[in-house]
């Protein structure tokens, strides 16, 4: 008798990186910049996934990534946010790691090859954090720079970059974290701690592998009093979030955590006083953060600046000092 065989299917290997590309009314230009940085990587078609989230621009990029052909996964949906958008496609990510970017901002190869060479030859890398760049700089750093620890090591101890793009991080770390939708400024913020403190392994680098393109469209340039307003609302509402997230957590992730949010704190109450330089919005601002127990901030010396800051701003003589004389000093990140 006659037996057919029935073809097994293969399994596609499973990529090394997932790139998550979010777009939304920026120049398309812009965009393709983005995902050539992407493409000049050493990583091989199989080894890598590029997912770009069309946010319901106005006008759709869609012909101008024809050229890309297979190389690329474009997804339009109605617009509903920067975090829908990143969710989205976390949802679909077929790769190991995950690396977010944003449309407008670019990959740098060299540093960047560096960070793909540890989540390559280092099976227990989780995280693996790096440096971005306000210039498109092509410098590397010597490999005996990095260094290795675990997430609640990382967040206890060092004034972390809360931006997510730079951080390449394993989608099984992630588990079903996700961005919370309706944040529209600080959603990195809540979302990059959660995600450090699950991690057992991160790699520390200094590598500047993101060049962060600042335009008049950024989120963060617009200065208008509605946007304003949904800044420091959801800055807020991302540190109330962690700062109730914490009270449920073991001891030393309990400590780690509640130094992010006492820092964010410190951050929230230099941006009021930089967006609005008033005397009664930054007292309204003390009086709501003190019904939280956010204010004073925590009395501990997590950097000299974070000391300083707390110092100054325990008395209304202090704050006073600081509406006249804080713009004329850099932000501490």
């Amino acid at each position: 008798m006659h037996h057919q065989q029935i073809p097994t299917p293969v399994q596609a290997a499973q990529p090394l990186v997932t790139f998550i590309v979010t777009y939304y009314n920026l120049p398309v230009q812009m965009l393709c910049e983005c995902v050539d940085s992407i493409l000049a990587l050493s990583l091989s078609e199989s080894e890598r996934e590029i997912i770009i989230i069309d946010d319901g621009s106005e006008v759709s990029p869609m012909n101008a990534l024809m050229k890309y052909g297979d190389d690329i996964v474009y997804i339009r949906q109605h617009h509903q946010g920067v975090s829908v958008a990143r969710n989205t496609a976390l949802h679909m990510a077929k790769g190991a790691f995950i690396q977010i970017v944003d449309g407008d901002d670019v990959l740098i190869k060299e540093p960047y090859e560096q960070c793909l060479d540890i989540a390559r030859s280092h099976p227990d890398a989780e995280i693996i954090v790096f440096d971005f760049s306000t210039t498109p700089t092509m410098a590397t750093v010597s490999k005996d720079d990095v260094k290795q620890l675990s997430g609640v090591a990382y967040l206890s101890n060092h004034n972390i970059q809360g931006s997510i793009w730079c951080k390449l991080f394993r989608q099984s770390v992630r588990s079903q974290l996700e961005f919370t939708p309706g944040i529209c400024y600080g959603e990195d913020e809540e979302f990059t701690p959660q995600l450090i403190l699950r991690a057992e392994v991160v790699y520390l680098t200094p590598y500047k592998a993101y060049y962060y393109r600042q335009h008049k469209d950024s989120a963060i340039q617009q200065h208008d009093e509605s946007s304003k307003e949904k800044r420091l609302n959801d800055n807020l509402q991302v540190i109330r979030h962690l700062q109730l997230l914490a009270d449920r957590m073991p001891y030393n992730d309990r400590l780690a955590m509640n130094r992010r949010v006492a820092q964010l704190t410190m951050d929230y109450i230099y941006n009021v006083i930089m967006l609005y330089h008033s005397p009664k919005v930054l007292n309204t601002t003390v009086n709501t953060l003190h019904q939280y127990g956010l204010f004073p901030l925590p009395d501990h010396d997590y950097t000299t600046k974070y000391t300083w800051f707390r110092r100054i701003t325990s008395t209304s003589i202090g704050r006073t000092l600081l509406l006249h004389t804080l713009p004329l000093i850099n932000k501490e990140r």
